[in-house]
């Protein structure tokens, strides 16, 4: 059986589409802007509140402790929604599945489960170039601090909820750089990895 494999990536890098393509070729599910569906189904949060709070922290949730003791007294709601994300990725996690972002390679491995932990990631000048390919020239907007901002904050949010340091080697089993293998390489080689461990 496939482990279930979280992708860790740098804004720009790649690690959605990577990640997609991943499950479609081993045929497990996928788990991205899913996990956004399905904490909205679950818990009726609005959707626009967790796209903006579900992989940053505010400076307002840094007066909050998560700890399972003060959790039953107190959360702020983007604790609440750290926590409801974590509930679907735990149980999305019961099968070999792909999930992108949220904390999930810290979540799983506190959880014992059996996971195999990517990073993506690629300079500047890659990402750069992939985000004004995506999302097109956006006006009035500074790429390359929109990027560097987004990091910024998914390293805040994953110290806060982990206390470990985001993009850190020894938090992943395989680091890939998308601006130099490319993307289709990135997949090959977690598939290809992944089939080593189908047992």
């Amino acid at each position: 059986m496939y482990p279930v494999i979280t992708i860790s990536r740098q804004f720009g890098s790649g690690g959605h589409s990577i990640g997609e393509k991943v499950a479609k070729q081993l045929g497990i599910p996928f788990w991205d802007g899913e996990i956004v569906n399905k904490v909205v189904e679950e818990h009726g949060y609005a959707r626009e509140l967790i796209e903006e709070q579900g992989e940053t922290t505010s400076q307002a949730s840094k007066w909050f402790d998560i700890s399972a003791a003060s959790a039953m007294y107190f959360q702020s709601p983007q604790d609440e929604i750290f926590l409801a994300q974590r509930k679907v990725v735990l149980e999305a996690a019961a099968e070999p599945c792909v999930i992108v972002g949220r904390c999930s390679d810290y979540i799983l491995r506190s959880a014992e489960v059996r996971c195999l932990n990517i990073l993506i990631h690629a300079d500047l000048e890659h990402r750069v170039a992939r985000v004004l390919e995506r999302y097109g020239d956006i006006k009035d907007v500074d790429v390359k601090k929109r990027i560097l901002k987004k990091d910024k904050q998914r390293r805040t949010y994953y110290r806060y909820y982990t206390d470990q340091q985001w993009g850190a080697y020894d938090n992943y089993d395989l680091a890939l750089d998308s601006g130099v293998i490319g993307e289709d390489c990135c997949v090959h080689l977690i598939c290809e990895l992944a089939e080593k461990l189908n047992v």
